[in-house]
């Protein structure tokens, strides 16, 4: 089996530049900010980060195909990195600290194509977090001081943290009654928003997180460092990994539970 430690020292490569690139340009007051045809904001920061991603990447794994957020896919084969870079864009352009870039590297399997590594890098928060299939995940300032992560125990709802991003898309789904049925079981409840929740899945300081839509590239590096924290990764649908539309992240123990409150529909 492949060991991906070669594309996870890459992948920090990547992330050490867009943070640069990001943190150069966080509260700036001449920042330039667009919105999309979906109505969400992209910054010029978002796109300068994406860019230089590419450009790395074009030197460093032509071979690779590549698929961003803000300039779609490149390429085709049976690798393929996914980035995101800036997730929490609105946070971003706010001042909120709360944003990250996200960096996986996909490869083609019997279920399609599955994340193998990924790195989320918080420079607001002086925070990163990272694996690779089959080595665990990490966090810390560098792969050589690094803590490895496990999610925690935590086996009843009446005992649980659930971190969620807003209740907006529930609503829309028809799922905010079982959304909130759900919120009125567990011990506590935050709305911590974007990749944060899932790292803290992944740390074991929250013990299940969901959110009712998303896109491949706001799950794929999420997903396996909360999989090789030992915990589970879904869509709302159950299926496992990056690749229904929305996410269902938890300890593993509290994941059928989960999933049953958010997809009762009344």
């Amino acid at each position: 089996m492949p060991d991906y430690l070669d594309d996870l020292r890459l992948a920090h490569v990547l992330a050490d530049a867009a943070d640069a690139a990001t943190m150069d340009r966080f509260k700036a007051i001449d920042l330039k900010v667009e919105t999309k045809p979906d109505m969400t904001p992209v910054s010029e920061a978002d796109k300068a980060a994406e860019e230089l991603i590419r450009g790395q990447l074009q030197r460093a794994r032509p071979r690779d195909a590549v698929l961003g957020e803000e300039y779609g896919v490149e390429g085709t084969g049976p690798r393929r990195w996914v980035v995101d870079p800036i997730d929490g864009t609105k946070n971003y352009v706010r001042g909120v600290p709360v944003w990250a870039t996200l960096i996986s590297l996909m490869e083609a399997g019997e279920g399609g194509f599955q994340p193998v590594v990924g790195v989320v890098s918080a420079p607001a928060l002086g925070r990163r977090w990272w694996a690779a299939q089959g080595h665990g995940a990490f966090t810390g300032r560098s792969l050589s001081k690094a803590t490895r992560l496990h999610v925690s125990r935590v086996g009843k709802l009446a005992d649980a943290s659930f971190a969620y991003s807003s209740l907006g898309g529930w609503e829309e789904q028809g799922r905010l009654n079982g959304f909130l049925d759900l919120t009125r079981e567990v011990w506590r409840t935050r709305a911590y928003g974007d990749f944060w929740p899932y790292m803290m899945v992944a740390e074991g300081s929250v013990d299940f997180c969901a959110e009712p839509e998303l896109s491949l590239w706001d799950m794929a590096a999420n997903a396996i460092v909360v999989t090789e924290a030992g915990g589970t990764f879904t869509g709302l649908d159950g299926r496992p990994g990056p690749h229904s539309g929305n996410a269902a992240a938890s300890n593993g123990l509290l994941h059928d539970e989960l999933l049953g409150y958010l997809n009762r529909r009344y």
